[in-house]
């Protein structure tokens, strides 16, 4: 599972946030939602962070071990994914003129969503079709992924147009469910089960729907935001984040340009020049896993500012209080009273 998600690119913690939800709504512990995961929950709750596919994927895990009975649990896990959830992405989508630009811009920046399905959209002489692949994907988690992005889809296409679109046929690659009542409430039609692919249809013409809240202005602005985040992500997943899981590895002890760049076999000069081509650099990666460490330091109640300090590399407490300030908009003491 770890090797498919490792080309994925990171994503907002929301989703696990969501699935874990999920979870404790069928009784289910936090600590049971996320083993064997490598998140915590003081992790689950900090809205910006961003995890690895490969850990929600192994949450999905947890949750089809652990709730068997419910079949259609991808089902009511896609109903949780309002546009909202989605951030600047789905922003972008709502102020959108039509229903073709919303779609086309959502697919555009698809890495930017909790979709592991494949999705592209398709037209003929009068139908549309969004097609859902996943034959990447693990088998034990395929039909939950199948279910929850489909479902996502038709919860974002009813909060971009007010109401449900007819459906003209759904193909669905998984097998057919004892009870399709749920299935017919979400798409207004029965789909059909067993499929060789994964399909929603709708008439054509649909696409050219104009959208109640278009704005064009937003919708220019959304754009530029999800093209820097997309490229800020895509650069995490490139030689900078290889380089920000190293300085991750090594807390207390970060290693400097010279020693990073002796153990990729390449010059420092080489380096410099290769995190420049990403829009990063070096200085910038030591700077935002210091801040990552030092959030999750002064979550240790026991540990003092002058001990974080010295882990974190700092020769003087007060070159930390600055950083922090810089960082947080706040001190590591206020801070720390916001963990509670």
């Amino acid at each position: 599972m770890p090797a498919i998600a490792a080309a994925l690119p990171k994503r907002s913690i929301t989703s696990a946030q969501l699935l874990t939800q999920l979870g404790l709504d069928h009784g289910l512990s936090v600590d049971r939602c996320l083993h064997n995961t490598g998140l915590t929950a003081l992790q689950l709750a900090e809205l910006q962070s961003e995890i690895e596919g490969a850990q929600e994927l192994q949450l999905i895990n947890n949750l089809i071990d652990a709730l068997p009975a419910q079949h259609d649990l991808g089902l009511q896990a896609g109903l949780r994914y309002q546009l909202t959830t989605y951030g600047i992405w789905g922003y972008a989508l709502l102020s959108s003129q039509t229903f073709r630009q919303a779609a086309e811009l959502g697919l555009r920046y698809l890495d930017l969503t909790f979709a592991f399905n494949r999705i592209t959209l398709s037209e003929d002489a009068s139908q549309a079709h969004l097609k859902l692949d996943g034959r990447h994907l693990p088998e034990k988690v395929r039909n939950f992924l199948l279910l929850r992005d489909a479902v996502a889809v038709m919860v974002i296409q009813r909060e971009l147009t007010g109401a449900k679109v007819p459906l003209s046929r759904v193909q669905l690659s998984m097998p057919t469910p004892a009870d399709p009542a749920r299935f017919i409430e979400q798409f207004g039609l029965l789909p059909e089960f067993a499929c060789t692919q994964s399909r929603i249809s709708f008439a054509r013409h649909l696409l050219d729907l104009p959208l109640p809240r278009a704005n064009p202005h937003s919708a220019t602005l959304c754009e530029l935001q999800c093209q820097a985040l997309l490229a800020k992500r895509q650069v995490l997943n490139g030689l900078a984040g290889q380089i920000r899981d190293r300085l991750l590895s090594t807390p207390g002890r970060l290693p400097d340009m010279e020693v990073i760049a002796g153990e990729l076999n390449i010059s420092s000069r080489t380096l410099r020049r290769r995190l420049e081509d990403q829009g990063s650099s070096f200085r910038q990666l030591q700077e935002d896993v210091r801040q990552a460490l030092a959030e999750e330091l002064l979550a240790i109640a026991s540990l003092s500012q002058e001990e974080i300090a010295d882990r974190l590399g700092y020769s003087e407490v007060s070159n930390f209080l600055h950083a922090f300030k810089r960082w947080k908009g706040q001190t590591p003491g206020q801070y720390r009273q916001t963990l509670g």
